[in-house]
């Protein structure tokens, strides 16, 4: 399947106002994310951003999850340094363009968000999630670290306490405590009423004056720090260690991976 079909570009109309979908279409594979997807997903931003008509983003996924993060299969191959050179910075690169678009972005966690699937979710203005959908960074589960600003994000977002709490513990959280911890802005019951919720959120935004909003988000993006390079070193050296290797090996053999601490 190419990158096109496995993210797909929608453009929608109402009342004269216009917004854009992008959806991840990987389902079988958790809607784990490659390098030829980023770079698709790189292209539809550059159009949203460049559109007059398109006042807003919509971010989704297709399945059981929103998505899985980074598909172990085309990174677990990598080097160190390709990690640090290429994987990191490329992907940290595309959810960059997508935080800096000058027009709203919501996030539609019909599933789970998972290790750079809540990543890439965290790059949205507002994020609403299904009752069932867990979100979580596991990477140090298998010797890895999340490396897509994920771990600043949920700082910046929760609190260090709470950053701290989901990426070394590497355990999911329910949406309700998202909700709680402020990860996601409200919670639907089902995706019915996700649907609800994403359309009472457009019919504000797309009437809203988009310059104001464009200004608006550009102060709010002061906050960031940027990191991208200490994300790719950090990456870099957890790849470089044997708990790497042996974590990617557990997962490919599925079973549980015991770590030696080098």
């Amino acid at each position: 399947m190419s990158a096109e079909c496995e993210v797909v570009f929608e453009e929608r109309e109402r009342n004269g106002a216009g917004w854009a979908e992008i959806t991840l279409n990987r389902p079988g594979k958790g809607n784990a994310l490659t390098l030829p997807m980023l770079e698709a997903i790189e292209g539809m931003v550059r159009r949203v951003g460049e559109s007059r008509r398109i006042r807003a983003l919509v971010l989704r996924g297709n399945g059981r999850f929103f998505s899985t993060g980074g598909d172990i299969e085309a990174w677990g191959n990598l080097t160190p340094a390709e990690m640090g050179s290429l994987w990191i910075p490329r992907g940290i690169a595309v959810f960059d363009a997508i935080a800096r678009l000058p027009k709203p972005v919501i996030a539609a966690m019909q599933g789970h968000a998972l290790g750079g699937g809540l990543e890439f979710a965290l790059m949205a203005d507002l994020r609403v999630a299904v009752a069932e959908a867990r979100l979580g960074l596991p990477e140090v589960g298998l010797g890895m670290i999340a490396g897509w600003s994920g771990i600043r994000r949920i700082a910046e977002t929760a609190g260090v306490v709470r950053a701290r709490e989901m990426t070394l513990l590497g355990a999911p959280i329910s949406a309700a405590k998202a909700l709680e911890w402020g990860l996601v802005n409200a919670v639907a019951e089902d995706r019915a009423g996700m649907e609800a919720q994403i359309e009472a959120w457009l019919d504000k935004l797309l009437g809203n004056a988009p310059v104001a909003m464009a200004l608006t988000k550009q102060l709010l993006a002061s906050m960031h720090a940027e990191m991208g390079r200490d994300h790719a070193a950090a990456v870099a050296e957890a790849r470089a260690t044997a708990d790497c290797d042996e974590g990617i090996a557990a997962f490919r053999e599925k079973r549980r991976p015991v770590f030696h601490g080098r």
